[in-house]
């Protein structure tokens, strides 16, 4: 999934950006409100968190422009202000939820999650099915029927976004827009090269092939 950051302190960005990264999320970073907002309105992300200080733009102004134009992006609102008057201007901006600074990682990854479970309304908040192939979003356990697979983050990124859209193609431009960051280079190989090792993790030694190539549009997961 791709997530949008709004935050114009450098270390806590940083921080932030490191721990979602490795927890498998694309990243885009922007440090100033005009630039997050040019990026809110073109690119579809799958939840945005977004500062309040912000230059150029605060990050009230940011959310209220984001809803005015329909972009019903989940957001968390990042603020050094603790007092309820603060939070509630903020959820009342169009943000979904207020974490404070400073803060810890595990809470913020917690409350991403939350979001974003709430935002695709999955039936079962906690795992992704498609015929024998279970994962779990909060534990990160990937099973194939009694076998247990390990996949690196970009491949269950790129997996979950495959289940969340099982039985429909997605494109590759669908992919690397909400798999990969803005600095991905979308002359590589790259998307055909996670597909072929989730291929080989998921695939090989099963008689059903879960991973289809549509050619010249896609890719689809899918039992039949």
């Amino acid at each position: 999934m791709r997530l949008l950051l709004v935050e114009d302190d450098a270390k806590i960005a940083m921080f932030v950006m490191n721990g979602l990264k490795q927890a498998g999320y694309a990243v885009d970073h922007f440090s100033d409100g005009e630039d997050g907002l040019q990026a809110a309105l073109m690119v579809p992300y799958d939840l945005s968190i977004i500062d309040i200080m912000l230059p150029k733009l605060n990050g009230i102004a940011l959310i209220e422009s984001m809803r005015s134009q329909e972009v019903n992006t989940p957001v968390l609102i990042l603020s050094a202000k603790r007092e309820v008057d603060d939070r509630v201007k903020g959820l009342k901006a169009g943000g979904d939820d207020y974490l404070t600074k400073p803060f810890a990682f595990a809470e913020l990854l917690a409350r991403v999650q939350a979001l974003l479970r709430r935002a695709n309304k999955l039936s079962n908040p906690s795992s992704l099915v498609v015929a024998d192939l279970t994962m779990n979003l909060q534990t990160r356990k990937l099973t194939r029927g009694e076998s247990i697979i390990e996949l690196q983050p970009l491949e269950f990124s790129l997996l979950e976004y495959l289940m969340r859209n099982a039985g429909q193609v997605v494109s590759k431009t669908m992919i690397m827009e909400h798999v990969w960051d803005y600095n991905f280079s979308p002359g590589t190989n790259v998307v055909e090269s996670k597909i072929c090792y989730l291929r080989d993790k998921i695939d090989k030694h099963h008689g059903i092939k879960l991973i289809h190539t549509i050619r010249g549009v896609g890719y689809v997961l899918k039992s039949d």
